[in-house]
């Protein structure tokens, strides 16, 4: 009963802001402004209000809610420690019996190029042409700060 007050104050209280907005000529703010007020109303009559108001008070459904926390730290728990030590222990047991890794391609890390090989000789170097030119202001600005 209370519940369904609140939030009938609260939609009246939002409709009245909306007014005010679409009064300063603002129509896309009220507009949206009444269409967040509206939503306890249409939460008080579908129910949901009171539902979750009987189940907020509820001892039942807090122990409910305490058993399912216990439950999923549980599991969280043993999958954190699963992967720490490697999987289940039927999958390390076949992954011991079995002396190899169960790739789905096992050939595929082989190298497929075959080895690397070098050239026997490095190409000449073409000759710089204009070098002289190119470092020219380069060395006129090392000789300036005496360098």
């Amino acid at each position: 009963m209370i519940a369904e007050t609140v939030c009938s104050a609260a939609s009246a209280a939002g409709l009245g802001i909306a007014a005010v907005t679409a009064y300063r000529k603002r129509f896309l703010s009220a507009a949206r402004i009444a269409a967040y007020s509206l939503v306890p109303v249409g939460l008080v009559m579908t129910g949901v209000v009171g539902w979750a108001a009987d189940t907020a008070f509820s001892p039942t459904a807090w122990a409910g809610f305490v058993v399912l926390g216990g439950a999923w730290l549980l599991f969280t728990g043993t999958r954190a420690v699963e992967r720490r030590r490697g999987g289940t222990r039927a999958e390390r047991r076949a992954a011991r019996g079995s002396g190899q890794s169960d790739a789905v391609a096992p050939a595929a890390s082989a190298p497929s190029l075959g080895p690397a090989k070098r050239p026997a000789t490095r190409p000449a170097a073409a000759p710089r042409a204009q070098s002289g030119d190119d470092f020219s202001d380069i060395e006129a600005i090392l000789k300036k700060h005496g360098i």
